[in-house]
C-alpha cells in the first residue's frame, strides 16, 4: 500500500508542477523534451486494446454535400443522407455550407496565433475556474483522470448569438466573432435538416432552444515525441446536443464504429458535426451520440475549433426528455425525464472518460 501511495503522491507532485508553469504541453515541447512525462501516458490496457484495432479502413465518415439546398428534391436527399449519418454514424461532414473558406481559414490561424504568441500573455488567462468566460489551461480534468492529454485549450463559455468581444484575447477576437457570426446561421440550417430526419416540422428543435448555449473550446495539439503512448484526446461521447468541428489539415480525429476506430480525414472547407447525447435522449436513440478521439502525431500542430452547442439556458431548470411526438406504444421512451441543469452539474463534475451522465437516466 506505501508504494501505491508514494507513486500517487509523485504523480500528483508531477502535475501541480506541470499545472503551475501554465505554459500546456505546448510549454513541454518548447523545452525540447524528447519523452513525454509520465502522467500523459496511458494506462496498459489501453495501449493494448489500441494494438487489436489497428486494422486498415477504407470506409470514410459521411461527407454530405449541402449545395442546392433551396431545390426541394435537392433538400429531401440530404435530410436523409443526414438521417442515415446520424443514425449509422452520428457524425458527418459537411461542405458547400455558405461559409467562406477564408473565415475558417482564419479561425484556425488566430488559434494558432494565440498559442504560439508569448507565453505571458497565454498565462493571463491561465485558470481552473469554470466559472470564467474565457479560460485557458491543459486538460480540465487534469488531476482527476487517468493519464493526461497531449493538447491545450482555450474555452470561451455561453457565448451567445451577440457576445462581449472584449473578453476575448486580442489576435483571436475579430476571426472568433466574425466565424461565430456564420455559424450561429448554419446552426439554424442543421437544426432544420436535423429536426426533418426525425420527421419534425423544420423548426423543432431550434423552437425548443437546441441551437442556443454555444461554447467554443479551440484546441492546440503540439507535435508529441512519443504519440503512441498517449492521446490528443481520450475516447469519449459528447454530453451535450450537438458539436461543429473545424480542423486543420493535420489527421487525429476519430470515430468508433462497429467497434473499430476510423479516421475523420478533414476534407477542406468541410466541417464536421456530431452528435450528443442530449440530441440522442430528444430521438430516442434514433440518432446516435458515439465514442471519439483524437491521438497525438509526431507532426503538428493539429488545430481544432469546436462549437458545442447544449441548449437555451432557459431551459436548464426545465423538465428534459425525449419528444413527445417520437414516443408511441411501439416505441417508448428509452430515458426517464430529468433536469437540465443536474445533469450538466454531473458532465462538468466527472472526468472526460468517465461513467456518462447519460447513463444515469436510461430506462
Amino acid at each position: 500500500m506505501a508504494s501505491i501511495t508514494s507513486v500517487s503522491y509523485d504523480r500528483t507532485k508531477e502535475l501541480k508542477q506541470f499545472d503551475d508553469t501554465k505554459a500546456g504541453v505546448k510549454g513541454l515541447v518548447d523545452t525540447g523534451i524528447l519523452n513525454i512525462p509520465k502522467f500523459f501516458v496511458r494506462p496498459a490496457e489501453d495501449l493494448a486494446a489500441d494494438e487489436l484495432n489497428s486494422a486498415h479502413k477504407n470506409i470514410e465518415v459521411p461527407i454530405i454535400d449541402l449545395s442546392n439546398i433551396g431545390d426541394s428534391i435537392r433538400r429531401q436527399e440530404i435530410v436523409n443522407e443526414i438521417r442515415i449519418a446520424s443514425e449509422e454514424w452520428g457524425f458527418f461532414q459537411v461542405i458547400n455550407h455558405g461559409i467562406p473558406l477564408s473565415v475558417l481559414d482564419e479561425m484556425i490561424e488566430a488559434t494558432r496565433l494565440f498559442n504560439e504568441q508569448d507565453l505571458e500573455l497565454k498565462m493571463e488567462l491561465y485558470s481552473r475556474d469554470g466559472a470564467k468566460k474565457v479560460v485557458f489551461n491543459s486538460n480540465s480534468d487534469l488531476y482527476t483522470s487517468q493519464s493526461a492529454d497531449w493538447r491545450d485549450s482555450l474555452r470561451l463559455t455561453s457565448f451567445e448569438s451577440n457576445p462581449d468581444s472584449s473578453d476575448l484575447p486580442p489576435v483571436y477576437r475579430e476571426p472568433t466573432m466574425e466565424y461565430n457570426k456564420h455559424i450561429n446561421i448554419l446552426v439554424e440550417t442543421l437544426f432544420e435538416l436535423l429536426s426533418e430526419a426525425l420527421g419534425l416540422q423544420p423548426d423543432h428543435l431550434s423552437s425548443m432552444g437546441c441551437n442556443k448555449g454555444c461554447s467554443i473550446v479551440s484546441h492546440y495539439y503540439p507535435p508529441c515525441p512519443e504519440p503512441e503512448l498517449t492521446l490528443g484526446l481520450r475516447k469519449h461521447a459528447d454530453a451535450g446536443i450537438m458539436a461543429l468541428l473545424l480542423q486543420n489539415h493535420v489527421t487525429g480525429l476519430q470515430v468508433l464504429h462497429d467497434d473499430q476506430w476510423f479516421d475523420v480525414h478533414p476534407a477542406r472547407g468541410g466541417l464536421v458535426v456530431n452528435i450528443g447525447d442530449l440530441l440522442q435522449i430528444l430521438s430516442n436513440n434514433k440518432f446516435k451520440s458515439v465514442k471519439h478521439r483524437v491521438t497525438a502525431n509526431r507532426v503538428g500542430p493539429r488545430i481544432s475549433v469546436v462549437c458545442f452547442f447544449s441548449g437555451h439556458a432557459d431551459m436548464l431548470e426545465e423538465p428534459f426528455g425525449t419528444i413527445k411526438e417520437l414516443i408511441s406504444e411501439t416505441n417508448p421512451p428509452r430515458y426517464k425525464e430529468f433536469v437540465l441543469k443536474e445533469y450538466i452539474d454531473k458532465v462538468l463534475s466527472s472526468p472526460i472518460d468517465s461513467k456518462p451522465a447519460i447513463d444515469y437516466y436510461k430506462l
